[in-house]
């Protein structure tokens, strides 16, 4: 507590800590004031005063007392955003009272510690966020991005993705966004699949086609896990977008059904075919194999290709291949094996690209079975492995 007659020698003393300790104590009064109204008029206008003191201290200190307020005089506050920068950037960085249209005019034209400032709210709306963005400022942009549960429109996410995309960081914090488009992140995929494609140490480590199948499959996946884990109308949007650009091929429909992607594969057939997606469904879980062949022909799939398809969508059904590898595993062997029997060993050109993607499939698969079972057999038995003795080996003669 503090007399009103000590409080009025502060504010008028020479010394600039004096005055600067009485206003901070009449931004602390005002602001848990609750007493009668004139008393609380006399601590609006001692604010008001402090404004226009020749010390940056005092009113420094005076900010300082007022900054984390939303009940803080609006006045007072728009006056400390117009003082010095230093106690501008302060207010803007913090006080809640400031709304869009204090800080829209400022963010359009001022200095790169002053957007900085803006960035650093708790809080931002999209309108903001997006005027710092568009400041082309990279630094700026990235902060934005980064900005924990931070909400951006679409069209700005995909202006970012398709403009700025090839900057690796840019590209990293766009996909992180739970909010990004899904026509943004298949852009973004495809571009970091050719930023691995080009990586030296990666080009260096596998074989150029080896290299190229995992890419591809990479490439796969994700497009169909983000058509399958989208919401049921960005779903339809997605695919109708690949459809439209002429991106929809046999080999996305094989993965889609193939990782157990099934929300995907039935969006996907229903855009093809014009029937409704619960319908589709539908005959994928219980249709026939007659009624499940006359969808494919209403998709316009070649007949070869439409009866590999029906039978991946009968075997997909008594096994998980979401989750389980080894049920993928079996149920690529299983068709790959019907079909070399089949046509007798002699693919048709129809299916050879369907049938490499079957063996790519199988030899990724079972590299991926294969990996710790001999060292996990190993560690669980304790039996001798009988290893057959070495073949002699052949002398040369002397050159």
């Amino acid at each position: 507590m503090i007399e009103y007659s000590a409080f009025s020698k502060l504010s008028q003393s020479s010394d600039s800590d004096a005055r600067g300790h009485a206003a901070h104590l009449a931004a602390l009064a005002y602001l848990q004031h609750k007493g009668p109204a004139d008393e609380q008029a006399a601590l609006y206008a001692a604010l008001i005063s402090f404004l226009d003191d020749p010390s940056i201290k005092v009113r420094a200190a005076l900010a300082y007392g007022l900054l984390h307020s939303a009940e803080a005089p609006r006045p007072v506050i728009l006056s400390l955003l117009r003082d010095s920068p230093i106690i501008a950037r302060a207010v803007l960085q913090y006080s809640p009272v400031l709304v869009d249209a204090d800080m829209v005019p400022l963010a359009r034209n001022a200095d790169s510690a002053t957007l900085i400032a803006i960035a650093q709210r708790a809080s931002l709306s999209p309108r903001l966020a997006e005027i710092l963005i568009g400041r082309g400022d990279r630094s700026l942009t990235l902060r934005v991005l980064q900005r924990p549960g931070q909400v951006l429109g679409e069209q700005i996410l995909l202006q970012l993705a398709q403009e700025q995309g090839e900057d690796a960081q840019i590209r990293g914090a766009l996909l992180a966004l739970d909010t990004l488009p899904d026509r943004a992140r298949l852009h973004l995929v495809s571009l970091a699949t050719e930023a691995l494609r080009l990586c030296r140490l990666v080009k260096g480590a596998l074989a150029p086609d080896r290299l190229e199948r995992l890419l591809r499959d990479g490439k796969d996946s994700a497009l169909a896990t983000i058509g399958e884990t989208a919401s049921d109308a960005q779903r339809d949007k997605f695919v109708e977008d690949l459809v439209g650009s002429d991106r929809m091929n046999m080999r996305i429909l094989l993965h889609s059904i193939a990782t157990g992607r099934v929300m995907f594969f039935s969006a996907c057939l229903a855009n093809l075919s014009g029937s409704s997606r619960d319908k589709v469904l539908g005959l994928l879980e219980h249709g026939s194999r007659a009624a499940i062949g006359a969808l494919m022909v209403r998709c316009r799939i070649e007949p070869a290709l439409g009866r590999l398809l029906v039978r991946m969508v009968l075997h997909a059904r008594s096994a998980d291949l979401l989750d389980d590898l080894a049920a993928r595993h079996y149920v690529v062997t299983a068709l790959t094996e019907e079909l070399l029997a089949e046509y007798d060993g002699d693919i048709p050109a129809e299916l050879e690209e369907a049938f490499a993607y079957l063996g790519e499939q199988n030899v990724r698969l079972a590299r991926k079975a294969a990996r710790g079972v001999l060292s996990a057999f190993a560690a669980s038995s304790t039996a001798s492995l009988a290893l057959p003795s070495p073949a002699p080996q052949l002398e040369l003669p002397a050159a």
